[in-house]
């Protein structure tokens, strides 16, 4: 009976183990390509995976992102960080003013912080994976000159901290400087704001 229940279970985790693997299938030939009901697939298959990873080192973002506001409908892939599917968190002190979504004269306040979940689509390898947490932080201009008053932090899948120049970052966002730096959700998946 013991040698049954030990196969049993081997065999159940092994089928575990299949499942997740196979809900992390990719089958198009380009990121873009992935329709609503492939990407909820694949966020739900890694959302779990995504959360423990990023508060694993007990990073202070990468720990508590998941109860600030959600500013889309799933996750989509907009064209930067490498053309990952990613989802925005806003903490209380940016969602009100990040979740107009303006395009000009926007002025995030001091203290906001914007989380940005991702999952890295590898086409060659057919799979999706967790990306990295990327942060970006509203300090002001005293502490941050060179980047605007933003600072930018990034928390690997498995908790460790990015290394990486505040520079390639900003260099990157300065493109959006009449929105403060910020580039938003794509349209479509945006939540409303009323």
């Amino acid at each position: 009976m013991k040698k049954f229940a030990l196969a049993a279970t081997l065999c159940f985790a092994a089928a575990a183990t299949t499942a997740q693997a196979d809900c992390t299938a990719v089958t198009v030939e380009d990121q873009f390509d992935l329709d609503e009901a492939a990407i909820n697939v694949l966020y739900d298959c890694l959302r779990d995976k995504m959360a423990e990873g990023y508060a694993k080192a007990g990073h202070e973002v990468g720990s508590t992102y998941r109860d600030w506001a959600i500013t889309a409908t799933r996750p989509a892939v907009e064209g930067s960080h490498g053309n990952r599917l990613l989802l925005t968190f806003a903490n209380d002190v940016a969602a009100e003013q990040y979740l107009k979504f303006e395009d000009e004269g926007v002025n995030m306040p001091i203290g906001s912080v914007l989380a940005k979940e991702s999952i890295t689509v590898s086409i060659k390898k057919k799979k999706a994976r967790v990306g990295p947490l990327f942060i970006m932080t509203k300090v002001g201009l005293d502490e941050a000159p060179d980047t605007d008053g933003w600072l930018y932090d990034g928390v690997q899948p498995n908790g460790k901290k990015m290394k990486f120049k505040q520079s390639f970052c900003h260099n990157c966002h300065s493109g959006w400087s009449d929105s403060d730096f910020l580039a938003y959700p794509v349209e479509e998946v945006r939540v409303s704001s009323e």
